[in-house]
């Protein structure tokens, strides 16, 4: 539990609206934007990125039910933030600006990935 908890509390480096790139699993190479991100299980959402089909009963939402297929979440280590600069996976670094502002940047060109 506790190992747990610390792991929690650890900084991510992923954000809403990132555009990640997939390092391990089925869809290893692709690129996609994170749609969420769930702090506590550690885990993303991608665009378009590890589809499961899920078989739904019929209901309000969906009246004729069946096969649906959609996205499921990926552990976060298994994705890589993209720099806007250089478009390429990059690790994640943090520097605060003249103004006291604190950015994540690219650890491979520097270049401030926050917008």
């Amino acid at each position: 539990m506790k190992n747990q908890a610390m792991r929690s509390r650890a900084r991510l480096n992923v954000r809403r609206g990132d555009m990640v790139k997939v390092l391990s699993g089925k869809d290893r190479g692709k690129t996609g934007r994170v749609l969420r991100v769930l702090t506590g299980k550690r885990r993303v959402l991608v665009e378009a990125i590890n589809f499961i089909q899920r078989h739904t009963r019929p209901n309000q939402r969906n009246q004729q039910g069946g096969v649906v297929e959609k996205e499921a979440p990926i552990d976060i280590s298994n994705v890589m933030v993209l720099c806007n600069k250089c478009s390429q996976p990059t690790r994640v670094g943090r520097r605060q600006l003249e103004d006291g502002t604190r950015v994540r940047t690219c650890k491979r060109c520097g270049e401030v990935l926050d917008r």
